[in-house]
């Protein structure tokens, strides 16, 4: 497992909220459990970008920070569902608030990545 070599600095709100969040795939997750997405492959299939290990890395990381909780049913092959917790739900207006900045100003956005990538639009 991975062991961290530098101490995270916890100063401030933001540094507190990056590192709860950092993670290319942990504020969709968050999203789409809140629309109902629960199953590990339900979350694969709104996600198919990422691998199933990355996702559930990032999973468990939402989990031990109290995002969301995770239930094993007793079932065979095994089912697993997560959802929010309270206080994963207290996110869900911040990435609301975010996505909708994204969506405002998605061209803008769009034309600066993709010259940062030296891409044509």
């Amino acid at each position: 497992m991975y062991e961290r070599k530098i101490i995270p600095n916890l100063n401030c709100g933001l540094d507190l909220i990056g590192e709860v969040l950092y993670g290319k795939w942990k504020i969709r997750l968050l999203w789409f459990i809140n629309e109902g997405h629960k199953r590990p492959s339900e979350l694969q299939r709104k996600i198919p970008d990422a691998s199933r290990r990355v996702l559930n890395i990032q999973l468990k990381e939402l989990e031990e920070h109290e995002l969301v909780s995770k239930v094993i049913f007793p079932v065979v092959p095994p089912k697993v569902e997560y959802s929010l917790t309270d206080f994963g739900k207290t996110l869900i207006p911040v990435i609301s608030a975010i996505g909708n900045w994204g969506d405002e100003h998605e061209a803008r956005l769009r034309e600066l990545i993709l010259k940062r990538l030296d891409l044509k639009p």
